[in-house]
């Protein structure tokens, strides 16, 4: 087996005896809208029981005789809270495609983890979600937004982890109320997208040396036009993380954020989880 890579210095980073711990991850489950509505759906199924029950609907079987239960999943890489690698939409340097680049040959299981956390910079654009009527279409944010919080909280370093709070991960819900999350924004068309960076958005970000940009919406791309900000962000060596929540229990500077995937490789992406390290002392909201 190959040694992992080297790790890479961290900046300096918070006690964490003196911080509380927010989940800022989504549940998983086949009720609720983890998957991307053209992908593979979510499954989480029983294999083995306790005991074998048969009741006149279903049964479930212990299947080894030991008393112990376990299910299995069915599960796209990008399902519920997860990182879209580099190789998610740029194509490997030696296939020849358009687009193709060293970029493209960063899977999953090779970007560094130091990559995944970092100083947590929440951009509050919550004020974005709902303002549009236009079925299927994401309100920008704009290069605009992040020079006005960098006028109010400080400019942003390449340490940093850049949060963008829609507030979208209120439509998470189980059923149909879930449909306004994704699948009526991409499939029905018969909602408003989620608010999302444009171009000139993202090349302020690269250009302030930011690598790691997350959001609480189920993509960092417009709901209208997701490519070019992937392909942006992605060939520049930048990772995205989608599908967070929560970003409203964090302070806009002074919490730590942190995301562990799966490693997987070869993957274009992995689930995982997402937490942040508030201080205690620390305040929340903008």
């Amino acid at each position: 087996m190959s040694r992992p890579p080297a790790s890479t210095p961290l900046s300096s980073g918070p006690d964490l005896a003196r911080c509380t711990v927010i989940d800022l991850s989504l549940v998983l489950a086949e009720d609720l809208p983890c998957h991307w509505s053209t992908h593979q759906p979510f499954q989480h199924k029983v294999w083995s029981w306790f005991s074998t029950l048969k009741t006149s609907g279903a049964s479930v079987v212990n299947r080894s005789g030991v008393p112990y239960s376990t299910r299995w999943m069915t599960i796209d890489e990008h399902t519920g809270t997860h990182f879209d690698a580099p190789s998610h939409f740029v194509p490997p340097s030696d296939s020849g495609l358009p687009g193709a680049s060293p970029s493209g040959d960063v899977t999953a299981e090779k970007v560094p983890v130091s990559q995944l956390m970092g100083p947590a910079c929440v951009i509050d654009v919550t004020s974005l979600t709902d303002s549009s009527d236009d079925p299927g279409v994401s309100p920008v944010i704009t290069a605009e937004h992040i020079i006005a919080w960098e006028e109010r909280h400080g400019p942003l370093t390449p340490s940093d982890v850049v949060l963008l709070r829609t507030g979208w991960d209120r439509h998470y819900q189980r059923g149909a109320a879930g449909a306004p999350y994704l699948h009526d924004v991409i499939v029905t068309q018969r909602e408003p997208g989620w608010p999302a960076p444009d171009t000139a958005a993202t090349e302020l970000l690269l250009e302030r040396g930011v690598r790691c940009v997350g959001i609480d919406a189920p993509s960092m791309g417009l709901a209208h036009d997701g490519v070019p900000v992937h392909v942006l962000g992605l060939s520049s060596g930048a990772v995205y993380i989608e599908c967070l929540t929560g970003l409203d229990l964090l302070p806009a500077r002074g919490a730590w954020f942190c995301f562990l995937p799966l490693k997987v490789e070869g993957g274009t992406g992995a689930p995982g989880r997402a937490v942040g390290f508030v201080p205690i002392a620390q305040g929340t909201g903008d």
